[in-house]
């Protein structure tokens, strides 16, 4: 496992501005809180060492006395230790939250913003499954760097206190070669040096592998997730066209991927239990089976030999620290490097919109009543010219019939609404927004009142506008179920669907609207119906239609072939 530079600047450009934040009075206070309570946390830690070279002295010593003495004091350390750890827990968790709440915000904020989480999915970059990076990825890394970082900080100051304990249990052990004595100072130090040094190099060399494991399997279980929730959203269709064999064999193939993964990553993980089992039963051995010669030498006191053992301990655990921590270090920057995909990749479409880029479309926002195309030609992903040089311009309340490819037409219309930006060209706006009317319209769940007037909120229609629209589009049944709560996706049938967007599209009045086969669920004569309702309630609007409907023609002015 191997940390670059570019990682970590990367990490701290994405997370650091946190601490800077508004409530950056909070953090730092909430911080140096935690940072006292590891202070306190270490000294509990000395004060138990000296505890047990006190009560062993007293069991070696027979002293019934300093035994009741001992249990006194046990009993105030362990009511201590209960009140530090607990407020220690309470206020990670307090900062752990607070981290990721932030990191959710400005993740979202940059993802659901201006179209980009739909142009995102047209770039090259590792950013697939943002819902899992945003959801999952963000915890992961936000919970695991205060843990690690916690931990790191407590294993330099444990470090740092019980190498001056060890160092002065240790006395000084003579060395003799027969022709030289040589004083060793400190030499349960050195020993616990080099006991986690080799403990340290085996665990790094058995442990490369893992990062790259534990990044696969995140991958593939979130991309068996996304399979899973893509299956629910279109449950209807694939009920209706008995797909349900196709999207068996669909999940068996993406939790093959997670088996293989899980193995690969078992397989890795199993290196380090071997090390890591075989090292903590080691650590408590070793250092009683070190010093229990001078203590058999009576060199030092039962007491000594114990605390001794455990500072030996101590300081092990402390320099072994990367040991014990690969696997969630693996973890948190397998999550860090997922969330930093999708971070740049919505910074380098945003500097590719910002770059004024010949071949980009461009929207030009005027002040005038009209909607044109300058030299306007639009090209596929891959370059390829799907609509030649165009100039073209739309009036108020002119109805315009875009025929010829389908798909190039609703590029068009993506184009107009700012998420088609290939191609060349410029395309002048009209003062007021353009509506835009997919095949399906977004019906968020919640109550049906809240999903007709989405994006706005339900407060800016009156019932009698509502029930007054739902009346012309033939929803009338639909009224007694406006405050009813359900997914309406799949409780709606497509062609109420494509009628309740009729209705958002009357009751928000635009005067510019785009149509993609927006009525396509309707037999003819609806779908015309459809169409003149829109006109005649609107009829100062501008309508750009895409449809198969034979019959449009009749009702558009004008037509554009693509």
């Amino acid at each position: 496992m191997q940390f670059s530079n570019g990682f970590f600047i990367q990490f701290i450009r994405l997370a650091g501005p946190f601490w800077h934040s508004e409530n950056k009075s909070t953090i730092r206070s909430l911080v140096l809180a935690l940072f006292m309570l590891t202070l306190l946390q270490i000294g509990i830690a000395v004060v138990i060492t000296m505890w047990s070279a006190d009560l062993f002295n007293a069991l070696e010593q027979r002293s019934m006395t300093g035994l009741f003495m001992q249990i006194g004091l046990i009993v105030l350390i362990f009511a201590a230790n209960i009140a530090v750890t607990t407020a220690h827990f309470t206020i990670k968790r307090r900062l752990q939250l607070d981290w990721r709440s932030w990191l959710t915000h400005r993740l979202i904020g940059l993802w659901m913003a201006d179209g980009r989480h739909y142009l995102v999915t047209h770039i090259q970059g590792a950013h697939d499954n943002p819902d899992g990076r945003i959801a999952e990825d963000i915890r992961i890394a936000t919970e695991a760097a205060i843990d690690l970082c916690h931990s790191l900080i407590y294993s330099l100051l444990l470090l740092i206190s019980f190498t001056q304990i060890l160092w002065a249990l240790s006395g000084i052990v003579i060395l003799n070669l027969g022709f030289v004595e040589i004083p060793i100072y400190g030499h349960l130090v050195w020993l616990a040096m080099i006991y986690a040094a080799c403990a340290s190099s085996l665990g790094w060399w058995l442990g490369r592998p893992f990062t790259q494991a534990t990044d696969a399997r995140q991958t593939v279980e979130a991309n068996f997730r996304f399979g899973l929730v893509t299956s629910r959203e279109n449950s209807l269709a694939i009920a209706l066209v008995h797909g349900e064999a196709n999207e068996r064999t669909r999940f068996v193939a993406l939790f093959k991927d997670i088996v293989h993964a899980w193995q690969r990553q078992t397989h890795t993980w199993a290196h380090l239990f071997m090390l890591t089992s075989g090292y903590s039963v080691l650590s408590m051995a070793f250092p009683i089976l070190v010093s229990a010669p001078r203590y058999i030498l009576g060199s030092i006191t039962l007491g000594a030999l114990m605390q001794s053992a455990q500072a030996f301990q101590q300081m092990a655990g402390a320099l072994s620290w990367p040991v014990d921590n690969m696997a969630k270090v693996a973890e948190w920057r397998a999550s860090v490097e997922r969330v930093l995909g999708l971070v740049n990749g919505l910074d380098h479409l945003e500097q590719e919109i910002a770059r004024h880029d010949p071949h980009r479309i461009h929207l030009k926002k005027t002040e005038k009543d009209v909607l044109r195309f300058c030299d306007l030609s639009i090209t596929r992903l891959d370059g390829i010219v799907c609509v030649p040089t165009m100039d073209y311009e739309i009036r108020p309340g002119e109805r315009v019939l875009v025929t010829g490819n389908a798909f190039t037409g609703s590029k068009l219309f993506k184009a107009i609404v700012g998420l088609w930006p290939w191609g060349e060209g410029i395309i002048e706006l009209p003062s007021d927004p353009v509506f835009f009317m997919p095949p399906r319209p977004y019906l968020p769940t919640g109550t049906l009142r809240a999903a007709i007037c989405y994006p706005s909120t339900h407060i800016e229609y009156t019932e009698s506008a509502l029930a007054e629209t739902l009346e012309w589009v033939g929803l009338d049944e639909l009224q007694e179920q406006l405050d009813h709560v359900d997914n309406w996706d799949s409780a709606l049938s497509r062609e109420q669907q494509q009628r309740l967007g009729v209705v958002r599209l009357l009751l928000q009045q635009p005067k510019w609207i785009l149509l993609q086969e927006s009525l396509d669920s309707l037999d003819s004569l609806c779908e015309m119906k459809m169409l003149k309702l829109i006109a005649q309630k609107l009829p100062d609007a501008a309508i750009m239609t895409i449809t198969n409907e034979p019959l449009a023609e009749a009702f558009h002015q004008r037509r554009i072939v693509l």
